[in-house]
């Protein structure tokens, strides 16, 4: 794992005084899945909310070897199969993972056995950090394309996308963007300031074409803490910004952490 110069730069101008930025983008290829939700017709039943992601449910991944598909989990599954989705045929295509949870549920049984003066498992270890998925991707495609895992709390989708975007100024001809979460273990639930959804989706980022995306963004001045005593029933950010990815906005603004996000076509 590592972080493209670019992003560096950026991530860098982000502790100076309040300005504003932006980045350029367009969306070759998107898919995306959740249980209960998973064809375009199903996607528009929920935006409209005539339809809801279900609780448990999780993709086949049947393009990926038993052997390996077997080690995948919930989370893996849903972040592979939207990336084998939205990837095709195509190699050598750089991969942006993120994930504001992760395999936080493996982690807790681990700590749980450790607790319990249990012996632990290798391979559960290897599978609980950040980047196993990818791992398992990559291994399954035979694919050493570079790969970037990152974590940046309900912004991830947008630290994601600043990521990517600086891979291809750095000359990548295409990232794929991935973006996956399920809900806590139950020891955490106290904590989640969101609903409690499964998701993934998937975008292959490329440079600005005719019809380009634009990401701004500048601080935050609204009181976080005041904001987050009503927050029980926001969706997770990344779920939130799907509708503009998949085309059917032509604006979102979101505000999380201490930043103002804004979404729009730069056309």
């Amino acid at each position: 794992m590592w972080q493209s110069a670019f992003a560096r730069r950026i991530l860098s101008s982000m502790s100076r005084p309040p300005a504003h930025h932006h980045v350029n983008f367009s969306v070759a290829s998107i898919a995306a899945w959740a249980p209960g939700v998973t064809t375009e017709r199903e996607w528009q039943e929920w935006r409209q909310g005539t339809r809801t992601i279900a609780s448990a449910g999780e993709p086949a991944l049947q393009q990926m070897q038993p052997l390996l598909r077997r080690h995948a989990g919930r989370l893996g599954r849903l972040a592979c199969s939207v990336a084998y989705d939205t990837l095709g045929a195509a190699t050598d295509v750089p991969v942006v993972y993120g994930s504001r949870y992760g395999e936080v549920s493996r982690s807790v049984e681990l700590l749980s056995a450790l607790a319990a003066h249990e012996e632990l498992s290798p391979s559960s270890f290897g599978l609980s950090v950040h980047n196993a998925i990818t791992g398992l991707f990559s291994m399954a495609r035979k694919d050493a394309a570079n790969s970037i895992s990152l974590a940046a709390g309900d912004e991830s989708a947008e630290y994601g996308v600043l990521e990517a975007c600086g891979l291809l100024a750095e000359g990548a001809a295409a990232v794929l963007l991935v973006v996956a979460d399920v809900p806590l273990p139950a020891i955490y639930a106290d904590f989640a300031d969101t609903t409690s959804d499964a998701f993934a989706w998937a975008c292959l980022l490329t440079a600005p074409d005719k019809a380009p995306l634009r990401l701004e963004w500048d601080a935050n001045h609204v009181d976080v803490a005041e904001r987050a005593t009503n927050t029980a029933q926001r969706i997770p950010g990344a779920l939130a910004a799907l509708p503009f990815l998949q085309g059917n906005l032509r604006a979102f603004d979101q505000e999380s952490g201490t930043r103002r996000w804004r979404w729009r076509h730069n056309d």
